[in-house]
């Protein structure tokens, strides 16, 4: 069998995965190499985990996620209140497809964002569109979709994504604009995708930082009514990093 054209015809396809595992297979001393049926079952394997680290690749660079967190990097231990059967029960990202909210708070520093950066990839990996925002930046985005008439094609956006994840919450109120923003965002969702906000202020103080307490009470009976919450305690882990420097 002429091994390069049988390479170039996979490429010509698509077949990237096929053809880096063909190629792979064909350097192989000829009496090591496999049999036909099970080559080509390695070569629907291959193809199939390349375009699953492809889609993610894809994901995790539309995500704009922050920190490049993995699950098993995060610590679950009685001080943080966070233990590793929560961890788990949330790895599957199942509450994603159940349209389940996470609403993670804890003192700074005690690596709220980190976790939810952690549950972000993961999500990622499992084929789940995320989008990552930093409340400030996601305060500004919003304000500019109003100045420039995109905020419908924004929204349309977020409606797409299934896991959005707003981290620091609640460093400044909510002014009409985003607050009207927020509730439409938080009913097209409802029930169908998840919303993830981290927060160094208890979930009770936050209805008065959203404001308008009419508008305020649609926001929080959607964000609170279905979710999970992690309430993260202990000493701030970047000081216990700078010491262990010390």
């Amino acid at each position: 069998m002429n091994t390069q054209l049988t390479l170039d015809q996979l490429r010509s396809m698509n077949l990237y995965g096929m053809a880096n595992a063909y190629e792979a297979a064909m350097t192989l001393p000829v009496h090591e190499q496999p049999a036909a049926d099970m080559l080509l079952g390695k070569l629907v394997d291959a193809e199939q985990l390349f375009r699953k680290e492809q889609s993610t690749k894809r994901y995790l660079l539309q995500s704009k996620i922050r920190y490049p967190a993995i699950l098993e990097q995060v610590h679950c231990n009685a001080a943080r209140n966070l233990t590793r059967d929560q961890l788990l029960s949330l790895s599957d990202c199942s509450f994603i497809r159940r349209g389940e909210n996470i609403l993670i708070t804890g003192a700074t520093g005690c690596g709220k964002s980190y976790l939810a950066c952690a549950l972000g990839r993961q999500a990622c990996s499992l084929g789940y569109r995320t989008l990552y925002f930093g409340m400030n930046r996601f305060l500004e985005r919003i304000a500019q979709t109003k100045l420039d008439g995109t905020f419908v094609r924004v929204l349309n956006q977020i409606e797409r994504t299934h896991l959005i994840i707003l981290d620091d919450f609640g460093l400044q109120p909510l002014d009409a604009t985003t607050r009207i923003a927020l509730l439409q965002i938080l009913e097209d969702r409802y029930g169908k995708q998840a919303i993830m906000i981290t927060s160094q202020l208890p979930v009770a103080q936050w209805h008065d930082v959203i404001g308008e307490p009419t508008i305020a009470d649609g926001i929080m009976d959607r964000l609170v009514g279905n979710a999970h919450r992690l309430e993260l305690k202990g000493e701030s882990l970047r000081r216990k990093k700078l010491d262990k420097n010390v």
